[in-house]
């Protein structure tokens, strides 16, 4: 039987519908959505602490930096991309807070497991399944917000819940680098995917499913609407905007979780003796001072920017939806020779204090390109379209942006004769640079974005 999805004006806006037919009070869904922030800060927790635990890995299990990129990286990266698209078909029938859950206590589990790992292949493994675990997160998540929320407060709601990456990988650095200091790297795993298991449980039994609370009418119009995975992308394909957003913000994460993996080693290997006395003076290790440096910069800083880019966002699309990529690509611009700075700066306290201001500006497109992903769409293939744009994201992102440096700073190294400190060092300019082509990205969707969002 062939498929056929109901008429966009029988189903209208999935959100006006649930708003009318289910409506969910304004505490439950602060509840909602703290929760959904709490699951993503542990999402992020324990995808990133293995960044600040790379030195020590390396060294334990004497790998070499492209292997380290490879686990941080390309390793988690194919499943969770290539997982991430089937289970939001299947959150697009089924119930999204239970898939959710499964998802939690999934990653938790093998994050755990990588604590026990003895050699480079044990650890790939176990980190695979993180990535098949936290597949399952992100798509019904934007999902379910993009069900909770209205439409003018789209961008606002996904940078609150995107406020997870900046939080999580605070967490991670910060708690991975003092436990790593008192107990071994070993149990910064094993502490990091502990309190997963119990936010699986509240996942599973306290997120509201708005489908379930449809009348039976509405229930019908929007099971009738379900589109095929082929509708989705037959619809996507006439959205110019959305592979503009989509490559644009990927080259963006390229250069994020790039740079994640190779931040500290950067500052070991080239600020080691400064890291050590300012270590010392807080009573701390270089790596546990260092996680907690890195950790508050990048927390804080990427959680302002994420909340302040999706509020910009809402308020400028108001009077020109143009903002939606505007906001993006002047960051993208802006960021590339502020890191460059931070790279060449001769101490590590000047090297962070610049940094900071790319802190400040790294995570302003979550909320704007988001926002622009679902809106782009109709309701019945929003879980599908997140997961396309996450595909796209993370597998140019997560997939080849540790891999790619990580190769990088071993051929500067080592080919180019540079020496470890310094071919990571030019690895991390060399890599920013992409955020030009971002920019340009960025730019040119605003040609089209007012059209395609409106249509």
């Amino acid at each position: 039987m062939t498929h056929q999805a109901a008429p966009a004006r029988e189903l209208g806006d999935a959100t006006a519908a649930i708003a009318t037919d289910a409506p969910l009070s304004a505490g439950y869904r602060r509840y909602a959505m703290g929760l959904l922030l709490g699951i993503y800060v542990i999402n992020f927790l324990d995808r990133q602490v293995v960044n600040i635990l790379a030195e020590p890995i390396k060294t334990d299990l004497g790998l070499a930096d492209w292997q380290l990129g490879l686990m941080s990286g390309l390793a988690f990266a194919l499943f969770y991309t290539v997982l991430g698209i089937p289970i939001a078909r299947l959150a697009e029938r089924k119930s999204r807070p239970m898939i959710i859950g499964g998802a939690i206590a999934a990653w938790s589990g093998f994050t755990m497991l990588c604590g026990t790992a003895q050699n480079f292949v044990q650890l790939i493994l176990f980190r695979i399944g993180v990535g098949v675990g936290e597949a399952g997160c992100t798509p019904p998540a934007h999902s379910l917000i993009t069900d909770y929320v209205p439409r003018d407060k789209r961008a606002s709601a996904l940078a609150f819940y995107a406020m997870g990456t900046p939080l999580g990988s605070l967490l991670g650095l910060v708690m991975g680098g003092m436990i790593a200091d008192a107990y071994g790297w070993r149990t910064a795993f094993l502490i990091a995917g502990a309190p997963g298991l119990v936010f699986a449980l509240l996942a599973a039994t306290t997120l509201s499913e708005p489908r379930k609370r449809l009348s039976a009418e509405v229930r019908r119009v929007v099971h009738a609407s379900q589109a095929t995975f082929g509708e989705t992308l037959k619809f996507l394909a006439g959205k110019r905007t959305f592979w503009l957003i989509a490559f644009g913000a990927a080259i963006k994460a390229f250069i994020g979780y790039g740079h994640a993996p190779f931040t500290a080693s950067f500052f070991l290997r080239n600020h080691g003796e400064e890291l050590a006395g300012l270590a010392d003076k807080f009573g701390l290790q270089p790596l546990g001072f260092l996680g907690l440096a890195l950790g508050l910069l990048s927390g804080v800083g990427g959680s302002i920017s994420s909340l302040v880019g999706g509020m910009i966002a809402d308020r400028y699309s108001k009077t020109d939806l143009r903002g939606y990529v505007t906001v993006p690509a002047m960051a993208s611009l802006v960021a590339v020779p502020v890191f460059a700075c931070a790279m060449l700066a001769p101490s590590a306290v000047t090297a962070m204090s610049i940094l900071t201001i790319n802190y400040l500006m790294g995570a302003l497109w979550y909320g704007p390109v988001y926002a622009t992903g679902q809106s782009i769409v109709p309701p019945h293939m929003r879980a599908t379209a997140a997961a396309i744009l996450l595909f796209i994201i993370n597998l140019v992102g997560l997939g080849l942006g540790p891999l790619a440096v990580g190769a990088l700073s071993d051929v500067l190294a080592k080919g180019a004769g540079m020496g470890s400190a310094e071919g990571v060092r030019w690895a991390l300019i060399l890599s920013t640079l992409a955020g030009l082509v971002a920019f340009i990205l960025f730019w040119i969707a605003r040609r089209t974005i007012r059209e395609e969002m409106e249509s």
